[in-house]
C-alpha cells in the first residue's frame, strides 16, 4: 500500500506539481486560492531547478510533488537539501478521467497539481539512498540469475539438437552434468565454435553471481543489516538472500500500521467484486511489488514440512530476541497445520501455497515490528 501521508507543510504557499523527463520538467504552479495552474518549463539540472525555486519565491511554503518514474529519487533529494517539502506520487493511483484521450506534458502538470490541492493523489515512500543501492544489487543478481537459466537453456538445446542427450543422471546442471557438458565435442567445426561461445557466457554469468553472493554475505553482516537479516533468517524458507532481499524492497517494516496493509503493498490479497447479496472474491490483485511478493512465496513452500527446529535457528537463538524467535515457531506449526488442511479440503497446491504466503507475511510483520505476545502464545512456545 502506498504511503499516503503527505509532506506538505500546514501553511502551504504555492502548490506545484512537476512532470519530470530526462532533459526536461515542466512545472505547474497553483496558489491556495485555487485558479488556473501557470506553466513553466525547465532544464532537468540542478542549476536551473534552484533557480526555478528561488523565482518562485523561495523554499518556504511550496509543496512539490512529482510522479514516481525512471527518473528514480535524485530530484527528492535535491529538493530536499534546498529546504523544499516533497511528495512521490504513485502513478498508479493517481485518478484517470473516462474518456480522455488527450496527453501532454502540459495537461499532466495541471491534473497533477489540482489533484495535489484538492488531496486526491497518494504517495510512496521513498527509499533511503543504502536502500537503494542494497535494491539495485539484489535486483542485478535475479537479473543475472535469469541470463543464466537462458544461458543454460540455450547450451542445452545446442546439445540435444546435435544428438548429444545426458542419460548419466536425472537432474540438469548438477556438478556431474556440468562436467559431461564440458566433455561434448560436436561433429561441425562452426557449431563446436558456437558452443563455446556459449559455455564461456554461461561462465561469466556464473562467476558475477558468484561475487555477488560474496557481497551479499558481507553486506548481511554489517550495519544496518545484520540485526533485521538476523531477524528474518529465524524464519524457515528464509535465508540470507531472501532477507536482504526483503529488506531492498520492503524497508522498515514499521510503515505498515497492520499486516493487512502489508499484505495488500504485496499484492497477495484477493481481488473482490461485492455488490449488495452477492460477494466474489478471485485471484490475488498482483499490485504491489513482485520482487517481494516473489520471495515470500518462495519461502513458503518450505512449510509443507513438518516443524522442525533447524541448525540455523539454534545457532541464532542467542543473537535475536525471544520474541522473534518465538514467532518463528510459531509460523513453523500454524502454517504446516493450514498447508496441510488446506490441501485435504482440495485446493491447488499453488492456490494453497499463496495462502501460506499470505499468513506468513503476517508473521514477519509481527516480528520486525516487535509486536507483543498473547500470553498462551508465550506459555505454548
Amino acid at each position: 500500500m502506498p504511503d499516503v501521508s503527505s509532506t506538505a507543510p500546514e501553511r502551504v504557499r504555492l502548490w506545484i506539481a512537476l512532470d519530470v523527463h530526462k532533459h526536461s520538467i515542466v512545472a505547474a504552479t497553483l496558489p491556495p486560492a485555487g485558479g488556473t495552474p501557470e506553466l513553466q518549463r525547465v532544464e532537468n539540472t540542478e542549476r536551473a531547478i534552484r533557480r526555478f525555486i528561488d523565482r518562485v519565491g523561495g523554499p518556504d511554503g511550496l509543496a512539490v510533488s512529482y510522479e514516481a518514474g525512471p527518473c528514480g529519487f535524485d530530484l527528492l533529494r535535491l529538493l530536499a537539501r534546498l529546504g523544499v517539502a516533497c511528495d512521490v506520487i504513485a502513478p498508479s493511483l493517481v485518478p484517470v478521467r473516462a474518456g480522455d484521450r488527450v496527453k501532454t506534458d502540459k495537461r499532466d502538470a495541471k491534473k497533477l497539481v489540482r489533484l495535489y490541492r484538492a488531496g486526491e493523489l497518494s504517495f510512496v515512500q521513498a527509499p533511503s539512498p543504502e536502500q537503494e543501492g542494497l535494491r539495485d544489487l539484489v535486483r542485478c543478481r535475479d537479473d543475472l540469475v535469469c541470463a543464466r537459466r537462458a544461458a543454460r537453456h540455450r547450451v542445452a538445446k545446442a546439445l540435444l539438437r546435435h544428438g548429444h542427450i545426458f542419460r548419466e543422471g536425472k537432474n540438469s546442471w548438477t556438478l556431474a552434468h556440468y562436467a559431461w557438458v564440458r566433455r561434448q565435442r560436436l561433429a561441425d567445426e562452426l557449431a563446436q565454435r558456437a558452443l563455446q561461445h556459449m559455455l564461456c557466457h554461461l561462465d561469466s554469468l556464473d562467476a558475477q553471481i558468484s561475487v555477488i553472493d560474496h557481497e551479499l554475505d558481507q553486506i548481511a553482516v554489517r550495519e544496518p543489516w545484520s540485526d533485521p537479516v538476523a531477524w528474518l533468517c529465524c524464519f524457515r524458507g528464509i535465508s540470507t538472500k531472501t532477507a536482504l532481499g526483503l529488506l531492498a524492497e520492503i524497508g522498515d517494516f514499521r510503515r505498515f500500521a497492520s499486516p493487512r496493509e502489508l499484505m495488500s503493498y504485496l499484492g497477495l490479497t484477493p481481488t473482490e467484486y461485492s455488490s449488495g447479496d452477492q460477494q466474489h472474491r478471485g485471484h490475488i490483485t498482483k499490485c504491489g511489488n513482485r520482487h517481494a511478493r516473489r520471495l515470500l512465496i518462495e519461502a513458503a513452500w518450505h512449510y509443507r514440512h513438518a516443524p522442525r527446529r533447524s541448525q540455523r535457528a539454534a545457532r541464532l537463538a542467542d543473537h535475536v530476541p525471544a520474541d522473534v524467535s518465538t514467532r518463528a515457531w510459531q509460523a513453523q506449526v500454524r502454517l504446516h497445520h493450514r498447508h496441510r488442511t488446506l490441501a485435504q479440503h482440495g485446493k491447488r497446491s499453488t492456490v494453497t501455497n499463496v495462502a501460506i504466503a499470505r499468513e506468513l507475511t503476517g508473521f514477519v510483520w509481527a516480528a520486525m515490528t516487535h509486536q507483543p505476545l498473547r500470553t498462551q502464545e508465550t506459555t505454548a512456545a
